[in-house]
C-alpha cells in the first residue's frame, strides 16, 4: 500500500478556494490524527474513480484561517466544493461509501 499523501502546512486562501473552478475536495485533519489516519484507505478508495477531482490535503488546527472559515470541528473532515460553493461534508468517515454518497453531490 502506498503512503498517504502528507496534510499541507500551506493552505490557499479561502478567496482562492472559492475561485475554484470545477470540483474540489479539502481534506482537512493532520498528519498526527488516528482518526485522519485511520481514514486514507477509505478515503483512497472512494478517490480511485474520481482521479480528475481536485484534492486538496490541508493541515488544520487552532489559528489556521482556511480551517475556521469552514468551521471545521472535527478531522478529517472533507469538504466536496463545486465552482467554489460547499455541495456537502464528510467528517469522520470510517467508510468509502460515505465518502461516494459525498462525491454523487458534486
Amino acid at each position: 500500500m502506498a503512503t498517504p499523501t502528507a496534510y499541507s502546512t500551506q493552505a490557499p486562501s479561502r478567496a482562492d478556494v472559492d475561485g475554484l473552478a470545477g470540483a474540489t475536495v479539502i481534506e482537512f485533519g493532520t498528519d498526527w490524527c488516528g482518526y485522519c489516519q485511520g481514514a486514507q484507505a477509505s478515503i483512497a478508495k472512494a478517490f480511485e474513480p474520481h482521479g480528475g477531482v481536485r484534492h486538496l490535503k490541508i493541515e488544520d488546527g487552532p489559528g489556521r484561517p482556511l480551517g475556521r472559515s469552514f468551521r471545521i470541528k472535527l478531522w478529517p473532515t472533507l469538504v466536496f466544493m463545486r465552482d467554489g460553493a460547499e455541495v456537502a461534508r464528510v467528517v469522520r468517515p470510517t467508510t468509502a461509501e460515505q465518502i461516494a454518497d459525498a462525491f454523487a453531490s458534486l
